[in-house]
């Protein structure tokens, strides 16, 4: 079902601005997204500040400020605004009543969260979506640029790889590596490296892959 109005509230102070574009893309998936909100401290949030998709609401300093900002203004947009769905973001687990309370209005709520998630905010809302860390997104894209430049499962060359992973703006220095097989090799439950003459190449593991898309 898509909806003809949706509000995107996230909680600034419990969930990363590196999850912007994702939970962005989740609540566009079911509707038009007519309100996209963060709350929280604009002196810790300076990331969230600069994504213009998203109006940053400064809720203060005061503990659980932004939580109780959040859940105020939802149930004004219900009453004032009728949105049809609720996308709400943040892994704490007091926002299990304002789910709950929005379903009992005649809402779909989407939960999204990271795996720390509490199974309560889970449950209370219509539908639940998992966000990964940094470092799952990254091996991840990995897998999907091999996957685009493998033949027959044989992989790609590692200069591949990483001409690959800086179209997508990733480069191997930023995650602390000093190469390329170094951070591979560290991860030998997702990725297998072979040498073929001079060359090394990378294959993913499909079922390495399988139990963390599972957890």
């Amino acid at each position: 079902m898509t909806h003809s109005s949706v509000a995107l509230l996230v909680d600034g102070d419990n969930i990363s601005a590196d999850h912007a574009k994702h939970i962005l893309k989740i609540a566009q998936d079911i509707g038009t997204v007519t309100i996209a909100r963060t709350y929280g401290n604009a002196q810790k949030g300076p990331k969230w500040l600069a994504q213009p998709q998203f109006h940053f609401v400064h809720a203060g300093t005061g503990k659980n400020a932004s939580d109780l900002l959040l859940t105020i203004e939802a149930m004004e947009f219900y009453s004032d605004l009728g949105p049809s769905a609720f996308v709400i973001a943040s892994s704490d687990g007091d926002f299990t009543h304002l789910a709950r309370r929005l379903r009992e209005k005649g809402r779909h709520v989407v939960g999204v969260g990271e795996r720390k998630t509490p199974q309560s905010f889970r449950e209370a809302s219509s539908h639940f979506e998992m966000l990964f860390d940094e470092t799952t997104m990254f091996n991840r894209m990995i897998r999907e640029v091999i996957r685009a430049g493998s033949t027959k499962g044989n992989g790609i060359d590692l200069q591949a790889l990483s001409n690959g992973m800086k179209r997508h703006g990733k480069t191997i220095s930023a995650k602390g590596h000093p190469n390329w097989r170094d951070y591979l090799k560290s991860h030998p439950d997702l990725f297998e490296l072979h040498d073929c003459e001079s060359i090394t190449h990378v294959r993913f593991k499909p079922e390495g892959f399988a139990i963390l898309d599972d957890t």
